[in-house]
């Protein structure tokens, strides 16, 4: 199930499905997630929906893997106020060295993440959608704060794909029509079961938060200005940076 959020006329969010060419919102996903059933259509059909960032986190977390399979799996916090729609512009700052992007597998938490373990995982996972990254690494900063803290440096795809399987994910990076790599989830040092349980062991996610995986030969310096496209398992990421 594709499964977006739009914003209605009145200015508010719902959760939405595609439906003959337009948008059905739906009810609140990650409420009868836990039951294992899909949420049931409300309201009336948008022909012409505004597309959302797919989640709305209260948690970012971003994976430092491993250098090689079976090493120490680190994670870092990122703002949600960096979070931006598929579409938008991003100003890149001028005051930090270079932009460097990076296509992540994205992974939408469905519940609360007590009690998750590596065998667990995919019990607690919504879905998978397209993240970028997006970092100034030029600025020494252990923390990850200032050079991950660019307004929209967090664009996120514009629906989850529910169905996509987080550890097989496709992922297809390019910038300005020319591909530049064509990897996935499978290169990832660490498993997402991994990395979500190493997550779950520390700090415990809720519905609607975002793991972004790490970057699987997919981290690329930008020339501005420039069109970036990142595709995870089928879902579209494009944002001009400037």
């Amino acid at each position: 199930m594709r499964l977006a959020r739009i914003a209605l006329p009145t200015g508010a969010a719902v959760h939405a499905v595609p439906v003959d060419g337009g948008w059905q919102p739906v009810a609140d996903p990650y409420e009868v997630f836990a039951r294992g059933v899909e949420p049931e259509p409300v309201g009336a059909v948008f022909a012409d929906a505004q597309l959302l960032p797919a989640a709305a986190p209260t948690v970012v977390v971003g994976i430092a893997q491993p250098a090689e399979p079976g090493g120490a799996i680190g994670a870092w916090l990122k703002s949600p106020r960096t979070v931006a729609a598929s579409g938008a512009q991003v100003t890149a700052r001028r005051d930090a060295g270079r932009t460097v992007i990076e296509g992540e597998v994205a992974v939408v938490i469905g519940r609360s993440t007590r009690g998750l373990t590596a065998a667990t995982a995919r019990e607690y996972v919504l879905g998978v959608t397209a993240v970028n990254d997006v970092s100034s690494p030029d600025r020494p900063d252990i923390r990850n704060f200032e050079v991950k803290g660019g307004e929209g440096y967090t664009p996120l795809g514009p629906w989850i794909d529910t169905a996509a399987d987080p550890e097989t994910a496709e992922l297809i990076v390019r910038i300005d029509g020319v591909e530049r790599v064509r990897t996935g989830a499978r290169e990832l040092p660490a498993s997402v079961a991994e990395c979500l349980a190493y997550v779950a062991a520390w700090v415990e996610l809720g519905p609607g938060d975002v793991v972004m995986t790490g970057a699987p030969r997919s981290a690329f310096p930008i020339e501005l200005p420039a069109v970036v496209e990142i595709t995870v398992a089928g879902v579209p990421l494009v944002n001009r940076f400037v």
